[in-house]
């Protein structure tokens, strides 16, 4: 599963906004005529409730005949900004004693470290070479990354061990088809991007019975008003003729966007996929995402939030992180969200945090993440600000994309700045 290329990366930026400086707002205008960007949804806001800014523009999708106008109640994608919402239901599990971050979650997912640790692929045999983990993985591993799990489609070792099985990465209809996989080291003694998230939600539902999206509706979207977040678009009327399409560039990011027909998100997922499979509006994902910033008492207490938001990794996994972030272009720009690689970052069951600042963007300790159609949210709580940025463009992550992202986050700071 080829999601991204490393080619020309350090090109993207400059080339889509080549010239004199330009407002955000222009450069985004700029994005859709050069048609780099079919459509975007951006909104901001601070802890006090005042709204910053909202726009919407351009289409939602380019499928022939069929272009409609991206506005704030749009549906996209949410890919990896699915995982706030896992997290926040986890928590909430924890509060209600029905799973516990550090007991063996192999109690409720036998499938969940049953190879072992894959240390090396025999070519010759065709076939894995494993060792025994000693410790147990735990909720609190997979939340943090440090489970010893990689996603199979950003690891060599896994793709070759999948393929001498006759399996392609990530594929199949549940989480156990698509993240029943080896070990690649020791519990909580490293970091490597996996499909955590999937297994987090899997455990909420064997504990409950139900799936992930009804306790997500019961515990999150109801109590706040949320009506346009979803797992299953399809089977939503009121959803699906709002649905935005991915689009995509070349490979190396060069336009014209065109239409990513043969594209399937979820590679035949059918499961709640609570690392990546959920559906949304900007307006409502940022009803969401402002009710975290406020740390509303409707979706967790306190001491839930501060377990949410404190940083997971000791010294050795923060080191592993951050060399996992500076180890290739592609790792840069898919998890480093393009940040300055000598910003130094750590995790939290919420995602990304960016220990140093960025001056006229951000404070030190705000919190970045977004998902793979070059999706992007903030919560800076030292300034009291949060925002998102919604769009259905490939290739992931995509730089160009994520400077207007960038940009716009800066404008919402210096805004803020000003009414205080």
């Amino acid at each position: 599963m080829a999601l991204f290329s490393d080619t020309k990366v350090s090109q993207q930026r400059d080339e889509l906004l080549a010239g004199p400086a330009i407002s955000f707002e222009e450069a985004y205008s700029e994005a859709l005529k050069k048609k780099v960007l079919p459509g975007y949804a951006v909104i901001a806001g601070d802890r006090n409730g005042n709204s910053l800014y909202s726009k919407a523009d351009g289409i939602a999708s380019l499928k022939e005949g069929s272009q409609p106008p991206f506005q704030l109640d749009t549906i996209c994608w949410l890919a990896s900004m699915t995982k706030l919402f896992t997290a926040v239901a986890c928590m909430q599990a924890v509060e209600a004693g029905i799973v516990d971050l550090d007991e063996p979650v192999s109690k409720i997912l036998p499938e969940v470290g049953n190879y072992g640790i894959l240390t090396h692929f025999d070519d010759e045999k065709n076939e894995g070479v494993y060792v025994q983990h000693k410790t147990p993985v735990t909720l609190r591993h997979l939340l943090s990354h440090t489970s010893g799990y990689e996603y199979d489609w950003f690891s060599p070792l896994l793709a070759k061990w999948r393929a001498s099985r006759g399996e392609l990465p990530w594929t199949g209809p549940t989480v156990e088809d698509k993240s029943t996989l080896p070990l690649l080291f020791e519990p909580g003694t490293s970091f490597l991007y996996s499909g955590g998230f999937d297994w987090a939600g899997k455990l909420i539902e064997r504990v409950t019975g139900n799936t992930l999206e009804q306790f997500m509706v019961e515990r999150i979207f109801e109590p706040l008003g949320i009506k346009d977040i979803t797992f299953y678009p399809d089977k939503r009327p009121d959803m699906s003729n709002r649905l935005a399409a991915v689009s995509t560039l070349s490979e190396t990011g060069e336009g014209p966007a065109v239409d990513a027909a043969t594209f399937d998100p979820l590679f035949g997922g059918k499961d709640c996929l609570g690392g990546g499979g959920a559906y949304g509006s900007a307006g409502d994902y940022f009803k969401f995402l402002h009710a975290v910033l406020r740390r509303d008492s409707r979706l967790l207490k306190p001491e839930s939030y501060d377990e949410l938001f404190k940083p997971q990794l000791d010294e050795q996994c923060k080191k592993a992180f951050n060399d996992y972030l500076r180890s290739s272009p592609a790792h840069a720009q898919y998890l480093g969200m393009s940040l300055p690689g000598e910003i130094e970052k750590t995790w939290s069951f919420a995602g990304m945090i960016c220990e140093q600042g960025q001056e006229g963007r951000m404070e030190d300790g705000t919190y970045i993440w977004g998902g793979v159609p070059s999706m992007y949210w903030y919560l800076d709580f030292k300034a009291g600000l949060c925002g998102v940025a919604f769009c259905q463009i490939l290739p992931p992550m995509f730089p160009g994309v994520l400077h207007l992202h960038e940009q716009f986050q800066k404008a919402m700071y210096e805004k803020h700045a000003k009414i205080q």
